[in-house]
């Protein structure tokens, strides 16, 4: 049974005190929950104050950091190692996300570096995938995401692929109020399970969290999460408040409601 994780990506948003005060007033609306793993990522300047948080108040919450650079050190002006991550006590770093491919130019070669990088830190990669609208509509959905999936792991092993998390976020539903239907969320995820089943065999594709990301609220969490190769949310800028947030990682209730 895989149990479900709702990660919340902040993007470029919350100052170090400002998400200091969301991982508390978050922590106290989740504190029943036992079944869902929740992981917050803040940027890059929040990371040791949240983390400094989650242990002293001995918080559930897994700390998940945004983006990586592969190499241990060097000049690489602006970019943060995979073991400074580690140092912080980082959970989860996500790979990939649509928007560092469209605006900082990452590509396929480039995620696969830093797939590897933080499976060889001892930390979990969520590496995004995603198609755009033009490739939906032209059909060329599976296609893509299986050149994005294969291309990511590509020199990798099953073993090192144990603890992979891969969210399928569609381009054209990233914060643009527009989501894909549960059925077609679904879809993707199973395609994706069964190209990681390709490459990997069926105990790590069938162990693997399949996330969807793309304008994820409380409204539609629990359409999503009915769906057998949904494993749980990559969620944007509705992670970013408190309660809304809380809502999505309880999404047993807002289905029975």
């Amino acid at each position: 049974m895989r149990t479900p994780l709702i990660a919340g990506n902040w993007k470029m948003f919350k100052t170090a005190g400002e998400a200091v005060a969301l991982v508390q007033d978050l922590s106290r609306l989740v504190a029943d929950v036992s079944e869902v793993e929740i992981a917050v990522c803040p940027p890059f300047t929040a990371l040791k104050s949240v983390a400094t948080v989650i242990e002293l108040d001995k918080l559930s919450l897994k700390l998940g950091a945004q983006n990586v650079y592969w190499e241990e050190e060097g000049a690489f002006t602006g970019e943060v190692a995979p073991r400074m991550l580690q140092e912080l006590g980082v959970d989860y770093v996500i790979i990939g996300h649509s928007e560092r491919r469209e605006h900082f130019g990452e590509t396929n070669e480039t995620v696969n570096k830093k797939v590897a990088a933080v499976i060889a830190h001892n930390m979990r990669p969520i590496m995004c995938v995603g198609e755009s609208l033009r490739q939906r509509e032209a059909e060329e959905t599976n296609a893509f995401v299986r050149e994005q999936v294969v291309g990511g792991l590509a020199n990798l092993s099953a073993d090192q692929c144990a603890n992979l998390v891969v969210a399928y976020e569609p381009i054209w539903a990233i914060g643009t109020g527009r989501s894909a239907t549960p059925e077609m969320a679904n879809d993707v995820c199973r395609h994706i399970r069964a190209v990681v089943g390709g490459l990997f065999g069926p105990d790590i594709c069938r162990e693997m969290r399949i996330l969807y990301g793309g304008s994820v609220k409380p409204e539609n969490i629990a359409m999503y999460m009915q769906e057998p190769d949904i494993d749980g949310a990559l969620v944007g800028g509705a992670s970013l408040k408190a309660d809304g947030f809380a809502d999505i990682v309880k999404f047993d209730e807002q289905r029975v409601g």
